[in-house]
């Protein structure tokens, strides 16, 4: 049972999906303490829920997530005792963001983003971090640390570069310039624009999708395309073989072999 230990993110599970709302609306979802303790938890569990096969990550009212909660960092400066308690503050809180960007990189099941409104600083990180993304016309995005004085963090160094390409990556982070979904999906960013009515009927229909597929060869693809970013050519090939032979191993394997002999759709099981 994949739960939340506190309201600032929500989780509700439906049929093999498992919704994930960033729960801070008052503050257009900014990460704070409280909702990284979460993700960690909920992230975590979902690395081994065999009954979840689709992971959807949205933010509630108006807005996907705006970055991180900047009040909070202000609070630190007036009470802090001096740099080094600064220093190790922040190497703790950006240690916790990296347990839930590695464990989402980790998760066997597509992930899913429905952004609305802003995907800013760590929100834009958070976004590129999952599988997909499906954003409502009108949403803005920007990486923004740059106008905090400050580096990205969140993988986006990792991630971005290699989605967008290095020009593209630097003009994104060194800017901090605000885009619309067009500016994105040109870029490779999101996946599909949606009018903002149809957001959540358009993430449901593909978390569906998902939920009733091949399981096994979802996450083996997963594991792939994300390898590939390391492998040299050698390494991936000996990959897709050792996978190829693993999810022939499997029922829905057979499943969808006989399907296509047998000219009808395959009814996938997860196994």
């Amino acid at each position: 049972m994949i739960t939340s230990p506190n309201d600032t993110v929500r989780v509700a599970v439906e049929d093999g999906i498992c919704t994930v709302t960033i729960h801070r609306p008052d503050s257009l979802n900014a990460l704070n303490d409280d909702v990284v303790t979460a993700l960690i938890e909920i992230t975590g569990a979902l690395k081994s829920a065999d009954d979840i096969r689709c992971v959807v990550v949205t933010g509630a009212g108006d807005h996907f997530m705006a970055g991180g909660d900047i009040k909070r960092f202000h609070s630190r400066f007036e009470t802090s005792t001096g740099e080094a308690e600064i220093r190790a503050w922040f190497n703790m809180i950006l240690g916790r963001v990296h347990i839930v960007v590695t464990n989402m990189q980790a998760l066997p099941m597509p992930v899913i983003a429905a952004v609305r409104g802003a995907a800013a600083g760590v929100g834009f990180s958070f976004m590129l971090g999952c599988d997909l993304v499906i954003a409502a016309e009108g949403s803005k995005f920007t990486l923004a640390y740059i106008h905090l004085g400050t580096s990205p963090d969140g993988g986006s160094s990792w991630l971005l570069p290699r989605m967008v390409g290095m020009k593209q990556a630097m003009e994104i982070a060194l800017l901090g310039d605000r885009f619309g979904p067009e500016r994105a999906l040109e870029l490779g960013l999101i996946n599909r624009i949606v009018p903002a009515d149809k957001l959540d009927a358009e993430v449901a229909a593909l978390a569906q999708k998902f939920a009733t597929g091949p399981a096994k060869a979802y996450a083996a693809t997963k594991r792939l395309l994300y390898a590939a970013t390391v492998n040299d050519l050698e390494a991936q090939l000996h990959a897709e073989s050792e996978s190829f032979v693993g999810c022939a191993m499997s029922k829905d394997f057979r499943e969808g072999v006989t399907a296509f002999v047998e000219k009808r759709k395959p009814a996938f099981t997860g196994q």
